[in-house]
């Protein structure tokens, strides 16, 4: 058995191969964006407040698009919805790109239209991995667990690093519109899909019941709550991105900003890429908590690092633990989730995974504001180890929880 990443599906899977071409490439517009605003953001106000303030104004409307995407997506034509979010989202990226070719760019535009974008991709989210369980045979989904992570990785590797050239050598302006390219693109790729039939609707459930039936799934196993608030902890507490720019400052200006953004998803990168290893285990349980921990430890040593090396590897070693506790999370869900659930489940993963940094983004910006950006980075870090602690011990079926399947 290989050790390193499984990529057949690619080849033999047509509607995959499609879908994985088309989410990646506008994935990676994502993160150029993830950049571009939070950057726009602090070079206009010069706070690490308004940064973390924009981020909870993403995540309000997610708490609510989330689990109603979920609904959609258990009801309707995947692909379809798919079709619209991006379309939605793209034209998000229009209205930002207008405002950045503005004289006087309004500060107002970019968080109506950040929430507005936010709460599109609580559309977008469970459609998307919904319509994964539908195309991709059981057998599989370790290989998926592990193309989702290296996705990330190179995403955010090569998002914030073209980012930053972007923005210091053509302006916002070009950054917003290549995002915008890259929904295009993606668009066409699911134009290409072949044809994938709707769910089958429950007619007599209303929405709020459809709603209620999903969330009682989640909280009954105990398996599912402990993924989710394992890596909710971890986001929460353990996720600074909210004061990189900041932090930048202090390595040598905007030059390293890329570099900060891009070393966690160097990390995962790594790790994705020698993941042969995952498919022989099978405590996944275990194997998300135990990295989620060595996770919230890397944050620690980045917290006390005064060099910039040191900082980019303990950013690094992060990112690489939470790949490892992202493919074992995809890979639990969707052994374990039935397909007329797996919508409203994942929006309810959405929230987990989502809105843990958008929080933490908060959380890490009062901190610092109030005592200091050290303290909020290691404080966050010992907070997490903490919080995974407690999930493991008040969920000890998450802890023993253990795949079946061969």
């Amino acid at each position: 058995m290989s050790k390193f990443i499984d990529i057949k599906i690619l080849r033999k899977n047509l509607n995959f191969r499609y879908l994985f071409i088309g989410q990646f490439i506008s994935f990676f517009g994502t993160m150029i964006t993830g950049v571009a605003l939070p950057y726009q953001i602090y070079h206009m106000t010069h706070s690490t407040l308004w940064v973390g303030l924009l981020s909870l104004s993403q995540l309000v409307p997610l708490l609510f698009t989330a689990l109603f995407g979920g609904v959609l997506a258990d009801r309707h034509h995947r692909k379809l919805l798919l079709i619209s979010a991006e379309s939605l989202l793209a034209i998000g990226c229009v209205l930002l790109a207008l405002n950045a070719a503005s004289a006087t760019p309004k500060i107002w535009v970019l968080f109506i239209v950040a929430s507005v974008m936010s709460a599109f991709n609580g559309l977008h989210r469970p459609a998307l991995d919904s319509i994964t369980q539908q195309i991709v045979d059981k057998k599989d989904y370790p290989a998926v667990g592990a193309l989702k992570s290296f996705k990330t990785g190179v995403g955010m590797i090569a998002g914030p690093a073209v980012a930053g050239l972007l923005i210091s050598h053509f302006g916002l302006l070009t950054t917003y519109t290549l995002d915008l390219m890259t929904f295009l693109i993606s668009l066409v790729a699911l134009l290409l899909m072949h044809h994938i039939p709707a769910p089958l609707k429950n007619n007599d459930e209303s929405t709020l019941a459809a709603l209620k039936t999903g969330l009682r799934y989640a909280v009954s196993k105990q398996h599912l709550m402990g993924s989710y608030l394992v890596d909710f902890s971890a986001m929460i507490f353990g996720m600074p991105l909210a004061l990189f720019p900041a932090i930048a400052e202090q390595f040598g200006g905007a030059s390293t900003l890329g570099l900060l953004y891009s070393s966690p998803a160097v990390g995962a990168l790594i790790f994705s890429f020698i993941s042969g290893w995952t498919i022989k285990v099978k405590r996944h349980g275990a194997a998300i908590a135990i990295a989620a921990l060595l996770w919230g430890i890397a944050i620690i040593g980045f917290g006390f690092s005064k060099h910039l090396w040191l900082a980019l590897l303990f950013l690094m070693f992060a990112g690489g633990f939470d790949a490892v506790s992202g493919i074992f999370r995809s890979i639990l869900w969707n052994e374990t989730i039935p397909s007329e659930l797996r919508g409203r489940l994942a929006g309810i993963e959405m929230i987990s995974y989502l809105s843990g940094p958008k929080l933490g983004d908060t959380e890490s910006g009062l901190m610092a504001a109030a005592f200091g950006i050290t303290f909020s980075v290691v404080s966050g870090g010992i907070l997490c180890i903490v919080g995974i602690g407690l999930c493991c011990y008040f969920l000890p079926k998450f802890w023993k929880y253990q795949s079946t399947t061969e």
